[in-house]
């Protein structure tokens, strides 16, 4: 049983060494293949597209003073072409200005220098945080996560960032409420990922935190607006307005997705259907985190819901959004062993297994096939991470509806 299998990780301290050691020098080997690759042969080698790419290219259009035209899809992909030398895969640029007011001291640097910092740092960022909450099930949550990780290290993708960020917000909650706010501001960068934070924060009347989120969004949204102009905002507004047409048609990575929508779109459910699958998992992901709130065996099990729940509001979340989830699990697991039943925990595994996996299986599949690696094979490959993360929600709701010990009481009492 997957279980057995798994737990077995944490029977003693010298295997749980081991694993985390080996996976460590993975995911160290991983950054270190990616940063000789794009040494060797810059960010668009060999025809394929790292998103760090297009991170690297924002930064350079801060100091060229031309950063509004990154939020044109049509602009922005002449950008990408231009850099590639040729036709390449492109990204849309959708991010806040704040996450372009992050990025912009990578201009500076030669493009694998720039990866290499940026994810060497959040990847150390992550790593601290997760062992943090994890504790001795460390290792455990390592080799359920170890894909998506992969992925966010092997295209510079920032989730280990988000992440780690989440964490925080997850870890001061209960006793350094300004902190945890001041991150829970700084996911400003990736809003759609903070809202179940928000939510949680409001349920709970940590009032420190919600003030010091909000003066973090709106000091961080002046500086912006000093550096950029104040037209970086009604382009931002533009592009994700492009963004919902682009998801509309279909045209993003969507088996790569791990949103209901993708994955109804992908099963063949028209826009509108697909939309309205978001809505339900959106709003039963709130629901969970409610009854967590209200009914869970404590403030870290509630938590615990709110950072499995952030990657399911948004239709837009992708495999590398994932990292967060990994804190969500380390939070759970301590009450998840005496709420969920072997044959549940296991279940929940292979679950999360799958949806962190798959996106990165498939990918590995199309860039061995080269005529569907460009072709439709994008487009019609199943969406199956959604489908796996709604199975885990459902699971969670069900654990949350037959527990029965409130938790409201203890919100206060009880550090998380």
């Amino acid at each position: 049983m997957l279980t057995a299998t798994l737990e077995q990780i944490q029977a003693s301290p010298k295997k749980r060494t081991i694993y985390v050691c080996v996976i460590l020098l993975l995911l160290l080997a991983i950054l270190g293949f990616k940063t000789f690759r794009f040494f060797e042969g810059g960010l668009w080698y060999g025809g394929q597209t790292a998103d760090f790419s297009a991170f690297h290219i924002v930064a350079q259009r801060i100091w060229l003073g031309d950063l509004d035209l990154t939020y044109q899809f049509a602009a922005f992909t002449k950008m990408q072409m231009a850099a590639a030398g040729g036709t390449t895969g492109v990204m849309p640029w959708t991010y806040p200005p704040q996450f372009d007011l992050l990025l912009s001291p990578f201009a500076f640097l030669p493009g694998w220098t720039a990866y290499f910092l940026f994810t060497a740092v959040t990847l150390v960022a992550y790593l601290m945080t997760l062992r943090a909450i994890a504790g001795n099930n460390f290792a455990l949550v390592l080799v359920v996560f170890f894909p998506a990780i992969a992925i966010t290290i092997s295209i510079g993708q920032n989730g280990l960032l988000t992440g780690a960020l989440i964490g925080l917000i997850c870890i001061n909650a209960e006793r350094r409420p300004v902190l945890s706010g001041a991150a829970l501001g700084i996911m400003v960068i990736k809003p759609h990922l903070a809202v179940a934070a928000g939510i949680y924060m409001l349920l709970t009347r940590r009032w420190p935190a919600v003030l010091s989120a909000a003066i973090v969004v709106v000091a961080s949204s002046l500086v912006c607006t000093l550096a950029f102009g104040p037209p970086i905002w009604m382009a931002w507004l533009g592009s994700i307005r492009e963004a919902a047409s682009y998801l509309e048609d279909g045209r993003y990575q969507l088996f790569r997705m791990i949103s209901a929508y993708a994955a109804l779109f992908n099963a063949g459910l028209p826009p509108a259907g697909a939309f309205w699958g978001q809505m339900a998992m959106a709003t039963s992901a709130l629901v969970a985190v409610a009854l967590a709130i209200v009914r869970g065996p404590s403030p870290r099990f509630a938590l615990g819901v709110v950072a499995v729940a952030s990657v399911m509001i948004s239709p837009y979340a992708y495999d590398y959004d994932l990292p967060v989830v990994g804190i969500g699990l380390a939070l759970l697991l301590p009450d998840l062993v005496t709420l969920a039943s072997p044959r549940e925990r296991s279940a929940i595994y292979a679950l999360l297994l799958l949806a962190n996996a798959y996106g990165l299986l498939q990918s590995a599949r199309l860039s061995a096939e080269s005529v569907g690696a460009s072709g439709l094979d994008r487009y019609v490959t199943p969406a199956v991470g959604g489908f796996a993360l709604m199975a885990v929600l459902a699971m969670l709701l069900w654990i949350l509806l037959r527990e029965v010990r409130p938790a409201g009481v203890r919100l206060r009492g009880e550090p998380a």
